[in-house]
């Protein structure tokens, strides 16, 4: 697979991007704008998968009519013949690879919902963690241009394995209750223990202090704070205290 030199740098700031500590919504965004310059392409469109309602929700879009998302999240999500479908993948897979095109045009989908925006060729990929959809990315061009290449999909296939990654750091940094420690952390105050935890995650101080809204400072005091009362000098040493 042959990388022009404008590709090689975008793929590196993806990844990087990708390491850097982000809001779950951050990471969709900055995604949208950087694997458009990576494809080629004029449209992305972002939600997150909600196992109760079985719906997407949370949208995000660069290039599309805001108005018309809102339809798609009221309406045509549930009269969408060719997602269902797509987000059975674990690698990008496009709208053709589940429905040819001249089948979509005569949908109710294709006329009233992509072609609003001028949506012809789509790729979608689906960041899967533990059986659970985190969030997507669809990417799509007009019909002057050409579908997605076996290659651009592969690019996408090597950005998914970071883009989960970073979502489900960032849905564990904005849950940080969600862990659970054994019963000396009863010792800390709800913020130390909020700390303690992201510790166990292995997050930095910036990290933490970026996940939690506070001060790196404020992040060392809770620390030391949580040293004294658990009696241990160290992270690795609390991590191994508070483990259950």
């Amino acid at each position: 697979m042959y990388l022009t030199g404008k590709q090689t740098t975008l793929l590196g700031q993806i990844m990087q991007t990708l390491a850097e500590p982000h809001e779950e919504t951050e990471i969709r965004e900055i995604m949208g704008d950087l694997v458009m310059q990576l494809l080629g392409a004029q449209f992305y469109a972002s939600f997150v998968w909600q196992p109760g309602s079985q719906s997407f929700a949370q949208p995000i879009q660069i290039n599309m009519d805001p108005m018309n998302l809102r339809a798609y999240e009221s309406y045509y999500q549930f009269h969408d013949p060719i997602t269902p479908l797509m987000q059975r993948y674990q690698v990008a897979v496009r709208a053709t690879d589940v429905l040819p095109i001249e089948e979509l045009k005569k949908t109710e989908f294709f006329n009233d919902f992509l072609n609003k925006d001028g949506l012809y060729w789509g790729v979608n990929l689906y960041a899967w963690h533990q059986g659970q959809n985190l969030g997507d990315m669809r990417i799509w061009r007009d019909k002057r241009r050409d579908n997605f290449t076996p290659d651009e999909m592969r690019l996408l296939d090597m950005l998914q394995p970071a883009f989960v990654t970073a979502l489900a750091r960032a849905q564990r940094s904005s849950q940080p209750e969600a862990l659970t420690l054994n019963i000396l952390s009863q010792r800390l105050t709800t913020r130390e223990q909020d700390t303690a935890r992201l510790v166990m995650l292995g997050m930095t101080d910036k990290e933490i202090a970026r996940a939690l809204h506070i001060s790196t400072t404020t992040v060392r005091t809770h620390l030391e704070n949580a040293f004294r009362k658990v009696g241990v000098s160290n992270r690795a040493a609390l991590v191994h205290k508070l483990r259950p």
